[in-house]
């Protein structure tokens, strides 16, 4: 084997390697159980995020992501909680999404691998990627997780979000799928995985609220919602999306009309494997910016 070139499954088992001390030092999931039995989750909107012709403002998701964080981890300015997210020697894979009728937005990639820089991580040390996860050198010795993608109806798990967005880094992603991808949540325990994650972003820029068939889409079905769900509780900020999607599909068709597939994950990833918490009686949401047509 080639130096750096690991196979599927020798990353599974590379994972492990991080400390647990070094886990524990820095680990936001960690630190807000020990704060508060809530997840806060902050939902943050802007009219400007998206011109006329539905392209992202960069300058306006910059400011959108920043103030998402310094309200998140209370700091008084958004470097200081940058540098609560990340640590100048962590080695960051940032797991973007790249489906492409509605991808991770590439500003908001390179938003976070900016500040990652910023932080004082090295160039070398930062990647992007999606499918090939498994297969990429940085994410084979990372340290750190950066976790983002739209929310958007899902042909096998009612919505594909952020516990979704993890389904690349199992070994084979298709053993997920039964049940409505019921067990998405056992992704997240994967030890290359494991306690990495310090922050999700859930893109709610123009969310995919209806769909049909495996890869459905279409345009009848986004809308300018103008925002962002930011949290270090994956299941909160999936299931605050899931609020907004399922509200959406009601103000569209006049009436309750359940997804189908259910996206039963979220509440699963909660009661049974403890991921975090989707009722939301448990979760602090703290809503930012315009309020018209929140949904929530």
């Amino acid at each position: 084997m080639k130096k750096g070139n690991f196979t599927r499954r020798e990353f599974l088992k590379a994972g492990s390697i991080v400390t647990a001390g070094a886990m524990f030092m820095n680990n936001p999931i960690e630190y807000f159980a020990k704060q508060s039995s809530k997840s806060r989750v902050v939902l943050i909107r802007n009219e400007k995020v998206l011109d006329a012709s539905g392209n992202v403002v960069s300058s306006v998701l910059n400011e959108m992501l920043d103030e998402s964080v310094k309200i998140l981890f209370e700091t008084k300015d958004a470097a200081a909680a940058w540098k609560k997210i990340l640590k100048p020697e962590d080695v960051l894979g940032i797991k973007t999404n790249g489906w492409a009728k509605l991808r991770t937005p590439v500003e908001l990639e390179q938003a976070f691998k900016n500040r990652a820089m910023t932080v004082g991580i090295a160039e070398e040390n930062i990647a992007i990627d999606d499918h090939g996860v498994l297969r990429n050198p940085v994410f084979q010795k990372s340290t750190a997780l950066i976790n983002s993608r739209p929310m958007r109806t899902h042909y096998w798990s009612g919505v594909g979000s952020l516990i979704k967005n993890y389904i690349m880094f199992a070994e084979k992603p298709s053993a997920l799928h039964p049940d409505s991808c019921a067990d998405l949540a056992t992704v997240w325990n994967l030890p290359h995985v494991k306690g990495k994650t310090r922050l999700n972003v859930l893109v709610m820029l123009t969310p995919l609220f209806h769909s049909v068939g495996p890869h459905g889409y279409s345009p009848e079905y986004v809308w300018k919602y103008n925002g962002l769900i930011v949290g270090t509780d994956p299941v909160a900020c999936d299931a605050t999306g899931l609020r907004i999607i399922e509200a959406k599909r009601k103000e569209f068709f006049g009436e309750d009309n359940p997804l189908n597939p259910p996206a039963k994950h979220i509440e699963i990833s909660d009661t049974r494997h403890h991921l975090g918490n989707a009722d939301p009686k448990k979760i602090e949401l703290i809503k930012v910016g315009v309020k018209e047509g929140i949904l929530i």
